[in-house]
């Protein structure tokens, strides 16, 4: 596998901004991707299982508990960033199909050129919007959907409605699931939404994050695993409790909505953004 070793910090202008790989102080092949100063995700060229950010080794737990170890995967990452999670997938169950749909083309090609792909990694990537390249696709072409949409540091209002939830649904496998990152911030407003929205179309859900992001206490990552059919709790509850930075799992989502309910199209907003010098002071 062609690796790049730790060199000098990489700048680009892309379409949504300006892209930085920042090599890891730690680990000598490890590289954070930035855009705008607001960190995208970290990959790691000689290990694709070395997961940085808690976030995305709470989505790998959900997928790794989703299917038997080694067992191929048709799966849709909507959102690319450095490519982590299809890296993983490739890795951890090597013949996966895999299709990723990031709207940056510019981005694509940096990570792609910086950060090469492991070979024979069966991932192609579409340069395209999210929702309309779910909206091109067949029926029950996936068993797993990764969204993780970010335009700066916001999930786009067109991919936050019920209308979106239910497209997603209807590419999905019926044994299928969604794992779907969400941020927000005390009260958890646009959470509570996003949980409603997303079990109008796939019921069976739950949801993994720190605990004190789960409290209302401060912004951060809320992972949300849904289908059709009911995601592997007990696993989930052990992997998060058992992780560097131990998690929380919600399993009582009635209670967690509060009754909120689903947003469509024509109210459905954008995830609020992250507080001021979150990711320090860089611009």
């Amino acid at each position: 596998m062609a690796q790049r070793k730790r060199s000098e910090r990489l700048v680009e202008t892309v379409a949504s901004g300006v892209a930085e790989l920042l090599p890891d102080p730690d680990r000598d092949t490890a590289f954070t991707l930035l855009l705008d100063g607001a960190p995208q995700s970290h990959v790691d060229l000689a290990d694709p299982t070395h997961l940085q950010f808690e976030y995305v080794r709470r989505m790998a737990a959900a997928i790794d508990l989703l299917a038997p170890p080694g067992q191929p995967v048709r799966a849709l990452h909507l959102g690319g960033g450095a490519l982590t999670i299809p890296r993983y997938l490739a890795t951890t169950r090597p013949g996966s199909a895999q299709r990723v749909v990031e709207i940056d083309g510019p981005l694509v090609e940096f990570v792609r050129k910086a950060l090469p792909l492991p070979p024979k990694a069966n991932i192609r990537v579409r340069v395209g919007d999210a929702r309309a390249a779910v909206e091109g696709m067949r029926d029950s072409g996936y068993d797993l959907i990764v969204l993780d949409v970010f335009a700066g540091a916001r999930t786009p209002a067109h991919l936050t409605s019920v209308e979106f939830a239910h497209e997603l649904a209807r590419v999905l496998d019926p044994a299928g699931h969604l794992i779907a990152n969400v941020t927000d911030g005390p009260p958890l407003r646009h959470a509570k939404v996003q949980v409603a929205t997303i079990r109008a179309a796939l019921p069976e859900a739950c949801l993994v994050a720190d605990a004190s992001v789960l409290r209302g206490r401060r912004y951060g990552n809320l992972v949300v695993i849904a289908g059709r059919t009911p995601p592997p709790v007990a696993g989930l509850a052990r992997r998060a409790a058992g992780d560097w930075f131990p998690g929380r799992l919600e399993t009582d989502l009635d209670r967690f909505a509060g009754g909120t309910k689903p947003v469509t199209d024509s109210v459905a907003v954008a995830s609020p953004s992250p507080p001021v010098g979150l990711f320090g002071n860089r611009t």
